[in-house]
């Protein structure tokens, strides 16, 4: 097996990096997926939202950092991000040494739908009175960062199929 660069999924809750790693592991035989969110709450021993609400944002923002200081310096992975992953520009810049980055961008209507479909109570950063309001203003901090990917993906009006296509047929041009 060659030592191929990790793909990375970034973007905001909703946009489908989870699911969408998932089927890149399925469809890349080489490659494993990892979660990022999934292996701080087996590190935490907590669920995130517990994280947030007993240690605080900050604490989660630090196993964050730690795992993917970790795991930037693996191969063959597929790492689906949580959605803040960007807000400690050392994360970006620690992928961007052994990954190719995707940002996966959908509209703020659209991400809401998703995140409503899959329990809103579950996401500690639209725990405020106008999820909508909170979506829109996390986007606009976050977005100039989530730029910095090697290439943006519009998830919207799209089979889940079709996305992990477009992926690889990009990852394939530069790895």
């Amino acid at each position: 097996m060659d030592n191929k660069k990790n793909i990375v999924l970034i973007g905001m809750m909703g946009a489908g990096k989870s699911t969408i790693a998932h089927l890149l592991d399925e469809k890349l035989k080489d490659f494993q997926y990892l979660d990022i969110d999934k292996e701080i709450e087996k590190l935490a021993k907590k669920h995130i939202e517990e994280i947030f609400a007993i240690e605080g944002e900050a604490h989660f923002r630090k196993l964050e950092h730690d795992l993917i200081a970790k795991y930037a310096n693996y191969h063959n992975q597929v790492i689906a991000t949580g959605g803040g992953i960007v807000e400690n520009p050392d994360n970006i810049e620690l992928l961007k040494k052994n990954s190719v980055i995707f940002y996966l961008k959908a509209s703020v209507d659209e991400l809401l739908a998703r995140v409503r479909k899959t329990n809103i109570n579950h996401r500690p950063m639209l725990k405020h009175p106008n999820p909508k309001e909170r979506l829109i203003e996390l986007i606009k901090k976050r977005e100039p960062f989530y730029k910095m990917a090697d290439f943006e993906i519009n998830t919207e009006k799209k089979e889940l199929i079709e996305i992990a296509n477009e992926i690889i047929e990009k990852y394939d041009t530069i790895n």
